[in-house]
Parts: structure tokens; sequence; C-alpha cells
């Protein structure tokens, strides 16, 4: 039976449990391998898209082994989504507008791509990392000293990288919700309207970006030298 990817997902996920409950409730799939929904509507058929897509944007920036980082990746592009549309809603504000829930994300992403990165290298492979390149053509003495002046560089970098994320994310969600702001306050409807396809545009784009900048860190931490 031939099944759409994030349909397969599912089932490899929860397919026994929901297989278990719809016996209960005298209900027999017709497949009992791959019970969730048979026939996709529009819902399933736009999550699809969604994970096919956040998939091929993984595999072009990671490589051959980015299926497992798929979910994650996913669920964080997901949940910035939603809470940078969020501010759509009039009376509400986006979440990603206040500092602390895009440093939430930026926190796990930075987390997470340093424990895949110590889990496929090795403690002392990932280390590497850190020192430059080590080429036996470079002359001894570049090699002794290259780490000591790369290593503190490449900390300050990967430390960095948290509040890169986490300012970029917030800065321009949260200038676009000012902006809103003060054109609705000011102005008849028609032009802050504008402004909300701009609040949405805005919103894809700094998904994109920030799900992206998470698929290059996690390539460059589970990169193996061969």
């Amino acid at each position: 039976m031939e099944q759409l990817v994030f349909t397969e997902f599912l089932n490899h996920l929860f397919g026994g449990p929901v297989l278990a409950m719809l016996n209960a409730l005298g209900i027999h799939p017709k497949n009992p391998a791959a019970p969730m929904v048979e026939r996709p509507g529009s819902l399933q058929h736009t999550m699809e898209a969604i994970y096919g897509f956040v998939n091929k944007l993984a595999h072009e920036t990671i490589g051959h082994h980015s299926e497992k980082f798929v979910p994650y990746l996913t669920t964080l592009g997901m949940f910035i989504l939603t809470c940078n549309l969020i501010g759509l809603v009039p009376g509400l504000e986006s979440p990603t507008a206040v500092p602390v829930v895009p440093l939430g994300c930026a926190l796990l992403t930075w987390l997470y791509y340093n424990y895949y990165g110590v889990r496929t290298n090795g403690p002392w492979g990932y280390l590497k990392h850190f020192i430059g390149p080590q080429d036996k053509d470079m002359p001894l003495v570049v090699r002794i000293f290259l780490p000591f002046l790369m290593f503190p560089i490449e900390v300050f970098s990967h430390l960095a990288r948290i509040m890169s994320l986490t300012i970029r994310l917030f800065a321009n969600m949260f200038a676009g919700e000012m902006v809103t702001l003060v054109f609705f306050s000011l102005i008849p409807l028609a032009l802050p309207v504008a402004f909300e396809a701009l609040h949405i545009g805005v919103s894809l784009v700094q998904t994109y970006i920030f799900v992206l900048l998470a698929c290059v860190y996690l390539g460059e931490a589970t990169a193996q030298e061969h």
C-alpha cells in the first residue's frame, strides 16, 4: 500500500496504539499495518507538504544522514511559525516577539546539534572541529599553535549562535508587531491589512531562516572527516 511520507511517519510512531484503540471500538482498518487515515484530507496533505519541504531542505543542507533530524526540524518550524502567526489575532501578541521564546528555541537547537555532534563523532572527534585543520602537509609549528588560536574563536562563535538565533527572530517579530500596532492606531483599516500580509511574509521567512540555520549547524556538527 502506497502511503504519504507523513502518513508513514505517523504509522511508524503511533500505528500500534491507534490500531489497538480502533479494535477496542470495533473498528477494523483495511490495512492493520497502516491504520492512520486511509483517505487523507486537506490537513494531512498540508502536513505532508510541510514535512516534505523540511525533509528536502535537511537533505540538501545536512546530507544523506539527515532523516533522523527531520522530526525535530519539522516540530521546531511548526512551533515557530505558529507563534509568529498568533500575532495576527486581534488582541494577541506573537510569543516570538517576547525574548524568552526565541531564546528557548535557540538554546534547545544549540543543545540538540552539539549533542548529535558528540554522539556522531565522539567527544574527541567533535572537539577536533574546534581546533582547525590538522593536515599532515602543514608545517609542524602551525599544527601546534593553530589549535590555541582556533579553539577560543570556535567556542565564542558557537556561543554567539544562541544570541544570533534569538535576536534575529525576536527583533524581526517585535518590529513587525510594533509597526502593525502603530498603523492600526493611526490609519484606517485598509493600509494596516497590508501590514498584516507583510506580517505573514515575515513570519514565513523567519521560520525558514531559523530552520535553515538549524540544518546548517547540524550539518557542521555531524560532518565526519574522511
